[in-house]
């Protein structure tokens, strides 16, 4: 029996509302070799792994400095 809850994959849409972005603008990244988030490539779709996302985003928080 496998206990491993599956992963969670974004689509670039989901990715694009997320980041307050375009599609179009990720797609930009990916074809320019720019992606800060690994993605996967199957066939025509790409997807981001939720756990791929959060780390990005928890390294790229900047807290204020007074």
């Amino acid at each position: 029996m496998n206990t491993n809850a599956p992963e969670i994959h974004l689509t670039p849409t989901d990715l694009a509302q997320r980041w307050g972005v375009t599609v179009g603008h990720l797609a930009n990244l990916r074809s320019e070799g720019k992606s800060a988030v690994p993605y996967l490539k199957l066939g025509h779709h790409c997807r981001y792994r939720l756990a791929d996302v959060l780390a990005y985003e928890a390294q790229a928080f900047v807290t204020a400095v007074a």
